[in-house]
């Protein structure tokens, strides 16, 4: 089947090279020049894993093209999926300006008939819009329709859960679309749950609001772990045998980031107060969670008199490990902090330090190994569980660091390990 893809972000490009991978005929649409020249030399514009092997074998092979001229990759096209962003607004509602865009660009371009698909992360009702939209600005007697199929991807697995996905989400008004998006599908033999377009915009929603609460219940149950004595990871065993609990979702740490769970806990707040209902767990999920984003830092005000002339060591910076994306990242507010205090900060990541340092680019001194970080460090701090520093023993903090006093925010170490190499170690829930 001809597929167009609008937008080359995480969700547009990797569904386009996913498509591609399973013999679908895909062409990916920027309004970045510079960019589609990147993607057209196999380079990706994402840091993610697999991805960049999937653009060069399936452009080589005809199945994947990149382009900025939207006209001619609608035109002819069996689907168009929409992959654009919704960045949030100041309060708290979802920009739909691309969506718009994109939704005008194909109204004024396709000649046949052909079905749109919005995988973006929409409110519920945006598509019944997007449809009406499209055809007020049709130019070509042809007849369009509109589904919903949300994307469930993460980033650092997004190729794997697009291609192994625990089941795909279609929601339509008709039939016909459902049958076309079934066929679209068909090759990755997935499990497939059919819905109307607003319950599969909800099941969106509903979906990473929850995670979004069963993160931030865990880290409210880890700090009440410290007061009381008990061991989260302990207290976390004993839930997760309860299959009505699981354990996916329950590694207690300094709280959730990324372009996901922040911004669609707000949409959905800000899509109930339009009906004047007040979704509360939803606000204190987010409540705890901007709390535990510095819980360490706050430790550390404890146990030090100021971070002034300090080196300070800090691993990981992105959001998660397998990413380069630092949107709503804990290190920052915990970075911001510690500038303010005056500490000299030397920072490791191995894939997001070229982000960070954009924003700051001579605050902080980027290092290209954690050793290099520790080397004389006072303190550090552990944002991130990266493999790279996973693999870090216990005694190189005792052995690189001038004293060897470490918060680490993603429990990567056993309390009595780091207590039997000398080592201060503070960690959460335990």
């Amino acid at each position: 089947m001809n597929i167009a893809v609008a937008g080359t972000g995480y969700v547009g490009l990797v569904s386009g090279v996913c498509f591609a991978e399973k013999g679908h005929k895909v062409i990916c649409v920027d309004t970045d020049k510079e960019k589609i020249d990147l993607m057209i030399a196999g380079i990706s514009p994402i840091y993610e894993a697999d991805l960049e092997e999937m653009m060069k074998k399936n452009y080589a092979e005809g199945r994947l093209n990149y382009t900025t001229e939207y006209a001619a990759a609608y035109k002819n096209a069996d689907a168009i999926f929409i992959g654009v962003g919704t960045p949030e607004l100041p309060d708290g509602s979802a920009n739909l300006s691309y969506i718009a865009t994109a939704a005008r660009q194909i109204a004024e371009s396709v000649e046949q008939d052909c079905l749109v698909v919005v995988k973006s992360t929409v409110p519920v009702g945006t598509n019944d819009k997007v449809e009406q939209f499209i055809k007020d600005f049709l130019t070509h007697d042809v007849k369009v329709e509109v589904a919903s199929n949300p994307e469930f991807l993460a980033q650092g697995t997004a190729v794997r859960d697009t291609l192994k996905a625990s089941r795909v989400i279609i929601g339509t008004e008709s039939k016909g679309a459902d049958d076309k998006l079934r066929k679209i599908y068909e090759p990755f033999g997935l499990p497939i749950v059919s819905v109307s377009r607003r319950s599969a915009e909800m099941i969106k929603y509903a979906s990473n609001n929850f995670l979004a609460l069963k993160i931030s219940y865990i880290n409210d149950i880890a700090n009440l772990c410290e007061l009381v004595g008990a061991d989260i990871e302990e207290v976390v065993k004993g839930m997760s045998f309860d299959g009505r609990i699981g354990s996916s979702f329950l590694n207690a740490g300094i709280g959730y980031g990324g372009s996901c769970f922040p911004k669609d806990t707000k949409a959905l707040k800000y899509l109930a107060k339009q009906y004047s209902y007040d979704l509360k767990t939803v606000g204190a999920a987010a409540e705890v969670n901007k709390k535990q984003k510095t819980k360490l830092f706050m430790k550390s005000c404890k146990r030090l008199i100021t971070f002034q002339g300090l080196k300070v060591a800090v691993l990981g910076l992105a959001f998660k490990h397998g990413t380069d994306d630092l949107r709503e990242a804990p290190s920052l507010d915990n970075i911001a902090l510690l500038l303010e205090q005056g500490a000299d900060i030397y920072a490791y990541d191995p894939a997001a330090s070229g982000n960070l340092e954009k924003k700051y680019p001579n605050e902080i001194v980027y290092v290209h190994a954690p050793e290099e970080a520790l080397k004389g460090a006072n303190v550090c701090f552990i944002f991130t569980e990266w493999k790279e520093i996973k693999e870090i023993t216990p005694d190189t903090y005792k052995k690189y660091m001038k004293t060897p006093l470490v918060y680490d925010g993603r429990n990567i170490y056993k309390t009595e390990e780091m207590k039997n190499a000398g080592v201060e170690y503070y960690s959460i829930g335990r």
